[in-house]
């Protein structure tokens, strides 16, 4: 069965189910890291929790986790565009059983050997943070076999533009370490362990139970089959195979960061990923959800020969994404130690913690408007079969951020440098990519990019200007993230600053606001399909 032709309502439905998906994973993000800080603050034990995930995170961007739903769906969907679906589900299963067998593997040599990985991934740790490092590494290894064998599934479903399922995957894993952190904590000292039981049992929910499920509805098959010479399985292995011997920035970037954030005091670690999981939601709920709905229709148009249609589906895309990303990130960067205490700022997660993962957020929020380009660039090449383009370009960016970082350690500057270098590399790396790739389709508008950047950056700083003079006047009226009116009124503030953006940009006549147009009525029209 082909899956059914896209257009540009297509990816915008498809879109804004991803964004819909994703939106409610950083909700439930934000409330798993409201609720660990609330209960274990920005600690010793914090740090090891967060650093005990670089340990399976290093396995998973080492053998191509990141890049192996991205190889696999335009290979599916080129066999079912062409009615070869039994070759299509011989592909799949064999992937499937081969994978299985690799990462079991790995991950059972990753477990005997994680405490000398936990010098690699914690080179300041004392002995009792890194014995809690390889304790909590060891827990959430398993949760790679889950990670992998769901991309797997969930690229069929996405071959069959089925969005709302996928996304069903990491809310579940989400829902795991909150009921970790309230329900195992106490069975555990320190509690955070428990969180760490949390995420694995929610992995294996959310990756294998829930698209095991969706698949068996859209008549998925599996056979127990290994046949490594079809010619499906050796397209997907080529097309992974630069990302294996790359070392592509976006993939490493927060286990790189976690890791420089070791040498810093007490505390740093915890506060970059607390800072860091606030900076991702522009990249997950924007850039993400767009490339993912729209690289189907990018790789069909590669497949039909449609050289326009791509061109234009994907600078529509990438200028949609950059409308989106820029309140976002001005939001981030002028306001955030109000969007911190908003969130994070109750029970042990104190006044000190917040002064320490503020500064690191604005940092991160100078890079979110390049990182939610990124996923569309990377679909471009990989819906074109062309992988060894950016990984080369990430692989050259991650050595630059290794030598600044090291930079900054030496040079004993602060460590919100770090992020803030990391987004200028962001950037050094998105326009390397934009021209290279301008190159290679023949064409490509960056000037309207650029200029949608400057009119988004423009209204979005006249949009979120209250910020700051209200977070001044919030501070000291009330103490913050104690009262809910406080926090209504942060959420009322951001709302009417969100509606001035799109009144302004509307003004400016600026194309992008028609995707937020589209959106609404969809929303509209939806009650009455029914």
């Amino acid at each position: 069965m082909k899956p059914k032709s896209s257009g540009r309502a297509t990816v915008a439905q498809a879109g804004g189910i991803m964004a819909a998906s994703l939106l409610l994973s950083r909700i439930l993000g934000y409330v798993r890291d409201i609720v660990a800080s609330a209960m274990f603050g920005q600690s010793e034990a914090t740090d090891a929790y967060n650093l005990a995930f670089n340990v399976p995170d290093l396995i998973f961007f080492l053998i191509a986790g990141g890049a192996l739903s991205s190889a696999f769906i335009p290979v599916f969907t080129e066999l079912l565009v062409k009615d070869e679906e039994d070759h299509a589900w011989d592909t799949f299963s064999t992937l499937l059983n081969f994978l299985f067998l690799v990462i079991s593997a790995i991950v059972a040599v990753a477990w005997i050997f994680a405490p000398q990985l936990s010098h690699a991934i914690a080179p300041n740790a004392g002995p009792e943070q890194r014995e809690l490092v390889v304790q909590m590494a060891r827990i959430l290894l398993p949760a790679q076999v889950a990670f992998f064998l769901g991309g797997l599934m969930f690229g069929t479903l996405y071959a069959r533009r089925k969005f709302a399922v996928p996304g069903l995957g990491p809310n579940i894993y989400n829902v795991g370490i909150i009921c970790g952190a309230i329900f195992l904590s106490g069975f555990f000292t320190p509690g955070v362990v428990g969180m760490s039981w949390g995420a694995t049992i929610g992995a294996f929910l959310g990756n294998i139970v829930v698209p095991f499920i969706a698949m068996l509805s859209i008549g998925g098959r599996w056979r127990p089959v290994i046949n490594l010479r079809l010619p499906g399985v050796r397209k997907v292995f080529r097309m992974m195979g630069p990302v294996i011997f790359g070392l592509s920035l976006p993939g490493l970037y927060a286990l790189l960061m976690k890791t420089f954030g070791d040498f810093y005091p007490e505390g740093v670690v915890t506060a970059l990923q607390n800072s860091n999981t606030l900076a991702q939601a522009p990249l997950a709920i924007f850039g993400q959800a767009l490339a993912l709905a729209a690289f189907p229709a990018l790789t069909e148009f590669f497949t039909q020969g449609k050289a326009a249609a791509f061109r234009s589906q994907l600078e529509k895309s990438l200028g949609t994404a950059l409308y989106l990303a820029m309140p976002a990130a001005m939001l981030l960067g002028i306001a955030a130690p109000m969007v911190v205490q908003t969130l994070y700022q109750r029970g042990e997660f104190d006044a000190a913690a917040t002064l320490r993962t503020a500064p690191a957020l604005a940092a991160f929020a100078v890079g979110v408007p390049f990182w939610c380009l990124h996923p569309l660039l990377m679909r471009a090449y990989f819906s074109r079969q062309k992988p060894w383009p950016p990984i080369l370009m990430g692989t050259g960016a991650t050595v630059l951020f290794l030598l600044g970082s090291w930079g900054v350690i030496a040079g004993g500057l602060p460590y919100a440098a770090l992020p803030l270098w990391g987004s200028v590399v962001a950037a050094a790396l998105i326009g390397v990519m934009l021209f290279a790739l301008r190159h290679e389709l023949g064409g490509l508008s960056i000037r309207a990019l650029f200029v949608t950047g400057v009119k988004g950056g423009l209204a979005a700083a006249a949009a979120y200007s209250p910020f700051p003079a209200a977070y001044f006047f919030w501070k000291s009226a009330a103490e913050p993230g104690g009262s809910f009116a406080l926090i209504a009124g942060f959420v009322f503030l951001f709302c009417v600053s969100g509606w001035i953006y799109i009144l302004l940009t509307r003004r400016m006549k600026m194309p992008e606001t028609q995707y937020i147009d589209r959106m609404l009525a969809k929303t509209k029209q939806k009650p009455a399909a029914e």
